[in-house]
């Protein structure tokens, strides 16, 4: 019986993917068009990985620059600038907010999200969503690692535990620590998981009768 629900962030509760992804190219335009789209093209191929990371990689892939720790955060801090107010702004997936509030008397829930966690919180302060949680988990910690912190903590056995993820690396981190896994399909995603056997939703509408089947 599923007692504790996992949440991604960007593509799960917020349809905030095509944001991000904008914002990474308008990042990296002023190295010119063709790199600009790599980095646009490899977030969407690599979603819930950190900024940190993804920044780290292609100013090395890309630009042949070992980028140092202080140019990073500037790096970081910028696209951070391009992207918050337009999260917040932006609209939730259908059916995700009136889901988890409906959810929360009865399950345990959790974000875990590649968003920094200082940036996650403000988010979800200004939404005012955040007592809707236990606990948001945002980077540098990734998701395979908050889930190896978490699940002892909550004290429950794998299986009574889904992750609701749209990215590759939420997929990951529920296949490493056997874990439900329901995917929320949409035009950034059709393609990467069109052979995985996964449980896909379009929206939240049908979570709470997913999950019980899962029970």
């Amino acid at each position: 019986m599923i007692k504790a629900i996992f949440y991604d962030f960007d593509g799960v509760i917020k349809e905030s993917t095509e944001i991000k992804s904008k914002a990474f190219y308008d990042l990296y335009i002023e190295f010119g068009e063709e790199i600009a789209q790599q980095v646009e093209q490899y977030h969407i191929e690599h979603g819930g990985i950190s900024r940190f990371e993804k920044i780290r990689y292609w100013h090395k892939t890309h630009l042949g620059i070992n980028i140092t720790d202080n140019e990073l955060q500037l790096w970081a801090q910028k696209f951070s600038d391009l992207v918050l107010k337009k999260v917040v702004e932006s609209p939730y997936v259908k059916g995700a907010l009136n889901t988890i509030q409906k959810l929360g008397d009865e399950y345990q829930q959790y974000i875990i999200t590649g968003t920094p966690q200082n940036e996650i919180e403000q988010i979800c302060d200004q939404l005012e969503i955040t007592s809707l949680f236990k606990q948001i988990c945002g980077s540098p910690t990734n998701k395979i690692k908050w889930c190896s912190q978490l699940i002892p903590e909550i004290g429950l056995s794998n299986t009574e535990i889904v992750f609701i993820g749209d990215a590759t690396t939420d997929y990951d981190a529920a296949i490493h620590h056997n874990l439900h896994f329901v995917l929320r399909e949409h035009e950034e995603n059709e393609a990467l998981f069109a052979n995985k056997s996964v449980i896909k939703i379009k929206d939240l509408l049908s979570l709470e009768s997913v999950i019980k089947k899962i029970n």
